[in-house]
């Protein structure tokens, strides 16, 4: 310890966290049940403990102490003591230095070893006896930040949501490879903002990046014991601190530099957040901050026996948001998200466990409740991975209204069509034109559904259409992990191949599957590589592979080019017709004075799909009519919008089938948009006569238009 006697003064129960204001800094921690708590003040390499402070003050169960001559930049941590009885649910154990779960920095790279349990680790009898080590010396440290920075004119981007493209990516895998990155921004928040990535990101026409997480994570020893990490991230133990390991400077600035940069080119950032459950994992995890500071209150603990967890999200915890403490540090956390770094809204992890008042999913439980009343992150984008690993978890089309949802079953339904299963085409009408059945009913609007077909958990789409079974073995766990009910179909061969038919198939179900969720009602999102047709070899849970298998490779050949020219074509199509984009659920119905539906759906021969057809198990093809008259919308200038009218045809069948064109609404000729049985899907242009035939090759998608407006608006698009 250091001879420097630290003055401290009563503090403030809040704000939570080590907060500096221009003249000393506040610290304050929650425990509800701790008898003492010691801050630990650190040398600037974080390896000597120069003071151990106990707060003077417990207020409201909150801890704290005023500091007036610590300063930003200070490396802190805590020890807090209390009763070791995990039979009783308690953890407490001094000798374990502990992260501020407020902190806004964390410093240091986390590495599990036995000092980090609060048990005697490795114990042959299992009894979790009581632990002596000290940790401080391999403990990472919190650090005090002076927020201050120049956000200048900044302000979010708002993009509607019925406008939103959404795109997944991974901060340090998108531009590891890319060549036009420079090497010492690679893998970093300011590489994310350079140049080289903005000009793709516009042009590709995506409105949003949803980063995977950026929070502060600690890899599972289990991973860095085979020399892994958890390259995903859904590991948080830091719900305010930025991952550190995607930052070239060292400083949380950064991240809001990016943000920044990312605004100026229109862009919004959306966070994937995961305050389902901690890096602290099950009872025989490490103590690292939450279990040593209060387990009792900061986790679900089994009823019938505390010592062990409530587990939801198949990581080993839950953390308990039925406590009000808890619940305050996650709506802390998300505040600060949005209000310091500027972020635009947040994609939940396993949100269901986030719902579970007592053991079934509350729709309206306390956490949902409090977003909804808030005035700062009810503005923000708000999506939900609706369902968790419990029972009753699965819970797509049952959030609040003001939240958006991944739709499960929009993914299902897209890839059993294209891959060929029968009796799916009526589950497909209704995922494509915003599931309406999931979603209207609560008073909620197609944007509700975020459609995806490949997201980061699961194969990639060049993998869907290459692969019959995961190949995981790289993860080390004897290819048991991930998913093995895939929806997947290789073509006819397992992996690579060098038979060009199956290669030219791939290709077009490739360009089917990106079509037929570009042309959909709801929020598209795809993933970071998708569009250049990028592969992980089969694996279809690469959490754990920070390497080649999971990072974007930039050098592009003439088909991944071809791939991505389509996928900017098609992204254009959907902003350049607002009939793609309908803020309301079709209705079925006649338009008034046009005596034409907003929208119908048609067999090949051109007659409206029976209630009979629907059933037919056989069906593999079915076209669907757009009437551009019926979006009962207003532009931005208070006059009625209008749209050319539609029509999407589709051929799951391995063989051609003829469409009869339809007459109505215009009888005028249709043009031929885009087809994706052609060379790259975009050539061609034709134009086709009402009544006339239509072949559309077998596993095949075609776009046809029929003008209404003039040829100058035509040009444009």
């Amino acid at each position: 310890m250091s001879g420097h006697r630290w003055a401290v003064w009563r503090g403030r129960p809040h704000p939570l966290g080590a907060t500096w204001d221009g003249e000393g800094v506040n610290f304050a921690l929650f425990s509800e049940h701790a008898e003492k708590v010691e801050l630990c003040l650190f040398d600037a390499t974080g390896v000597t403990e120069v003071a151990r402070i106990p707060l003077p003050e417990k207020i409201h169960q909150v801890w704290c102490g005023y500091l007036p001559e610590a300063r930003p930049g200070q490396l802190y941590g805590y020890r807090v003591h209390g009763p070791y009885d995990p039979r009783r649910g308690h953890r407490f154990n001094p000798n374990k230095l502990l992260l501020d779960p407020y902190a806004k920095a964390i410093k240091g790279e986390f590495r599990c070893t036995d000092l980090h349990y609060g048990y005697r680790y490795g114990d042959p009898t299992g009894d979790l006896s009581f632990d002596p080590r000290d940790n401080a010396a391999v403990m990472p440290k919190c650090k005090v930040i002076d927020p201050a920075f120049t956000w200048g004119d900044d302000r979010p981007p708002r993009v509607h949501w019925h406008d939103t493209v959404i795109y997944e990516l991974h901060v340090k895998g998108f531009t590891m490879r890319h060549p036009r990155v420079s090497e010492e921004l690679r893998g970093t928040y300011a590489g994310l903002a350079s140049f080289p990535v903005i000009e793709h990101l516009k042009g590709l026409g995506v409105t949003a990046v949803e980063l995977l997480p950026v929070h502060a994570i600690a890899d599972e020893r289990r991973l860095t014991d085979q020399g892994m990490s958890n390259y995903w991230g859904y590991n948080s133990i830091g719900f305010f601190a930025p991952e550190m390991r995607y930052c070239r400077s060292g400083s949380a600035q950064e991240f809001k530099t990016m943000v920044k940069t990312l605004h100026s080119a229109g862009l919004e950032v959306i966070l994937d957040v995961v305050y389902n459950h901690t890096a602290e994992g099950d009872a025989l995890g490490p103590t690292l901050s939450f279990r040593g500071i209060d387990n009792a209150s900061y986790y679900r603990l089994r009823p019938d026996d505390p010592s062990r967890y409530m587990d939801f999200t198949g990581c080993g915890n839950t953390l308990n948001m039925r406590h009000p403490q808890v619940l305050q540090l996650m709506m802390d956390s998300l505040r600060y998200w949005v209000q310091e770094m500027h972020v635009d809204g947040f994609r939940f992890d396993l949100a269901s466990a986030l719902a579970r008042e007592l053991h079934e999913v509350d729709r309206l439980g306390s956490f949902f409740d409090t977003i909804h009343q808030d005035p700062v992150l009810s503005q923000v984008k708000l999506i939900a991975e609706p369902w968790d690993l419990g029972a009753g978890g699965y819970q797509v089309g049952n959030f609040p209204v003001g939240w958006t949802e991944w739709n499960g079953k929009y993914r299902d339904a897209v890839r059993d069509y294209w891959k060929g299963e029968g009796g799916v085409i009526g589950e497909l009408a209704s995922r494509l034109t915003g599931s309406s059945d999931l979603y209207e009913a609560g008073g909620r609007r197609p944007v509700a559904s975020v459609n995806f077909v490949t997201a980061h958990d699961g194969f990639t789409l060049r993998d869907l259409v290459s692969y019959d079974h995961k190949h995981n073995e790289a993860n080390g766990e004897e290819n048991r992990d991930g998913e093995n009910h895939n929806r997947s179909w290789n073509c006819g061969v397992e992996g690579p191949t060098a038979d060009t038919q199956i290669n030219a198939l791939r290709l077009r179900q490739s360009r089917n599957l990106l079509a037929s969720l570009l042309l959909s009602q709801g929020v598209p999102m795809l993933v970071a590589g998708d569009e250049m047709g990028r592969s992980q070899g089969g694996n279809n849970n690469a959490y754990c592979q920070d390497n080649e298998v999971s990072w974007i490779d930039w050098d592009l050949d003439d088909e991944a080019r071809g791939l991505l020219a389509f996928v900017q074509r098609l992204l254009r199509i959907r902003q350049a017709h607002p009939l793609l984009r309908r803020r309301h659920f079709f209705q079925g119905r006649p338009v008034q004075g046009s005596g034409v539906k907003d929208i119908a759906w048609l067999t090949p021969q051109g007659t409206e799909m029976s209630d009979a057809e629907w059933a037919h198990h056989f069906a593999r093809a079915i076209g669907v009519a757009l009437n551009g008259e019926a979006l009962d919308e207003l532009d931005q200038r208070g006059e009625v919008l209008r749209d050319d009218h539609i029509l999407l045809l589709m051929n799951a069948h391995h063989e051609p089938i003829d469409f009869t064109l339809p007459s109505r609404p215009l009888g005028t000729r249709w043009r031929m948009v885009l087809d994706t049985a052609m060379h790259d899907g975009l050539k061609g242009n034709s134009f086709h006569q009402p009544g006339e035939n239509y072949s559309l090759a077998g596993r095949s998608l075609a776009l046809l238009v029929q003008r209404r407006r003039t040829p100058e608006v035509e040009q444009g698009d």
